[in-house]
């Protein structure tokens, strides 16, 4: 299909999922405690499905690794510079190619739930402030949870650096992990750090919306809001296999070095599964 044909087929999907969630805001509807809206989710999951199967091409290779049931902590390396569109699509492939599919909730930088609108779509599509407390929570009721470590430093890396994986912080999701005895999946994405190529960015952007910072692209903000559009780069997504923390006892969490090691371990593996997933992938838009 022609690129007009792919803009026009994405034009329709996202006005039918709007119209969905439009008419919801006139009726009762159910959210759990932290604003989770299945419904809400399912309305807009068309729009996810398109990106997913026509405008990136998601391949995904090792999704049986991801547990179909129970507690699970899927860690990723994280980017896409605007949106959290790693979590989505990574969201979407255990939806569309799991044999046990499931809702899958993701840990999202606090400043997310500072703008209002930004806000209240995340958390109705299953995000979820990020911090330990709320990840212990989590896991605690068997969900699955997507965390990026990385954090700003992941999502914020100009185009020179895109697919070296930064530092993975203190390690609080490991302590959590081990506190609660939750299966590590880690997941290497590949794809998303070409729909927006940073290239600088902008201050004074970055202070009007809130945001930790406000990336400068080839389309954005020379062509304004249609510069937002991201970029039709083909994407991989690998999960590999579980790391089982149910053998060490009690108190693991509290062992700084341990904690260490298993998150340089972690970081390790989805690096060399990024260096893996960009030679199967090949040239990054044909």
């Amino acid at each position: 299909m022609s690129e007009t044909g792919l803009e026009l087929e994405w034009a329709q999907t996202v006005q039918d999922s709007m119209e969905k969630v439009l008419r919801r805001f006139a009726g009762e509807y159910h959210e759990d405690e932290y604003g989770f809206d299945e419904e809400f989710a399912e309305a807009v999951f068309p729009i996810w499905e398109f990106l997913y199967t026509r405008w990136w091409r998601v391949e995904v290779e090792g999704v049986s690794n991801v547990p179909g049931h129970g507690r699970s902590l899927l860690v990723a390396n994280h980017s896409g510079a605007i949106f959290p569109f790693d979590a989505i699509m990574m969201g979407t492939a255990i939806q569309k190619e799991h044999p046990l599919p499931r809702w899958t909730r993701a840990l999202v930088l606090n400043w997310a739930f500072d703008l209002p609108f930004v806000s209240y779509f995340i958390r109705r599509i299953g995000g979820v402030a990020a911090n330990p407390a709320n990840l212990s929570r989590l896991l605690g009721q068997d969900e699955q949870v997507m965390v990026f470590p990385e954090g700003a430093k992941g999502f914020g890396k100009p185009f020179g650096e895109r697919y070296r994986v930064q530092r993975f912080g203190r390690g609080g999701f490991v302590e959590v992990a081990l506190e609660t005895g939750s299966p590590i999946v880690p997941v290497a994405v590949v794809g998303a750090e070409e729909i927006y190529p940073k290239l600088g960015e902008s201050g004074v952007l970055a202070r009007l919306s809130g945001a930790p910072y406000v990336p400068i692209t080839p389309l954005f903000p020379m062509l304004g809001p249609l510069g937002l559009l991201p970029l039709p780069s083909r994407w991989r997504i690998e999960f590999l296999e579980p790391i089982d923390l149910s053998g060490y006892g009690p108190g693991a969490g509290e062992d700084r070095a341990l904690v260490f090691d298993i998150s340089e371990q972690i970081r390790e593996m989805v690096q060399e599964a990024l260096y893996r997933g960009l030679v199967k992938r090949g040239s990054a838009f044909l």
